[in-house]
Parts: C-alpha cells; sequence; structure tokens
C-alpha cells in the first residue's frame, strides 16, 4: 500500500517499504563519502612550510613525470604501459587536483564500460564476434596451409 505525502513533511513510501528518493540520495551521499577530498596530500609538517611544499610538489611531479614516460615507452614495447601510465598519474593525484578529478573520471568510465560488458546482450554479441572471428582465423590458416604447407612465409617462393 502506498501512502503519499501528506504535507506535513512525510515522504512517499513505495509497496515495498522502501523509500526511493532517500536511496538515491544516500548511494550518492556514499560516492561522495567513498571518494577522497581533493587536494594536496603531504604530511601537515609539510604543507605548513612553503619552500618544502613546493619542493615537495616538485620531487612528486617529477617521479610522476617518470613513471608516466615509462608507461608511455612501454605502449609500443612489451610492457604493461597502460598500468604504469594510470600509476604515474596515481601518483600525481597525490598532490595535484588536476589529476585526482582525471583519476575520478577514469574510474567512473572504467566502472560504467565494466557495467555495460557485464549486460547479457553485450557479452552475447561479443560471443557471436569472437566465435566468427575464430572461424574466419580458422578458415584462413587452413587456406594457408593447403596451398603452401607448413612453410614459413618468408620462405615461400614465388611459383
Amino acid at each position: 500500500m502506498d501512502t503519499g505525502s501528506s504535507g506535513t513533511g512525510e515522504v512517499a513510501v513505495a509497496a515495498d517499504g522502501t523509500n526511493r528518493e532517500t536511496d538515491a540520495v544516500n548511494s550518492e551521499a556514499d560516492v561522495a563519502k567513498k571518494e577522497a577530498p581533493l587536494g594536496s596530500r603531504a604530511p601537515e609538517f609539510v604543507k605548513a612550510r612553503r619552500m618544502l611544499h613546493l619542493s615537495w610538489q616538485v620531487a612528486v611531479f617529477v617521479i610522476g613525470l617518470a613513471v608516466v614516460v615509462a608507461g608511455v615507452i612501454m605502449l609500443p614495447l612489451p610492457g604493461p604501459g597502460w598500468v604504469v601510465i594510470f600509476g604515474g598519474m596515481a601518483i600525481w593525484a597525490t598532490e595535484f587536483v588536476w589529476a585526482q578529478l582525471v583519476l575520478r573520471w577514469t574510474k567512473r568510465k572504467v566502472t560504467e564500460a565494466t557495467q555495460r560488458a557485464l549486460d547479457p546482450r553485450v557479452r552475447r554479441r561479443n560471443l557471436i564476434l569472437t566465435t566468427i572471428g575464430l572461424v574466419i582465423v580458422v578458415v584462413l590458416t587452413g587456406v594457408y596451409l593447403w596451398k603452401f604447407g607448413f612453410e614459413m612465409p618468408w620462405n615461400i617462393k614465388n611459383q
């Protein structure tokens, strides 16, 4: 049984006894609580001295830059390039608000993509596309082996 608002500050309650408005507000508040406040995470004695804090920021920036550059180098080379880049961003996020905002945006987008990927229709589509791709690879491999045998491509002579 739904109850409506009588104008006395009451909130409508759904038939199952839950308060939808309060649940939505609470979930937003939970997300806000989970995210750390923006700003420097340097120790208080560092923040209290301007030159020391500036030196701290320069050191954090240089270390983060070195890690990000290493990640960019790893992109075309073997290695976990994107993981290292995000690690460098996390180092920067300990001190710089812009990096904290970029990381929050990235985490939000990754979470949304994960939720979309878990959708049964998307999973079914991905499974079908993967199966089609595997069939194409098997057919092309079979045609290659039928035509040339087990011979490396660079050893094939023009016939």
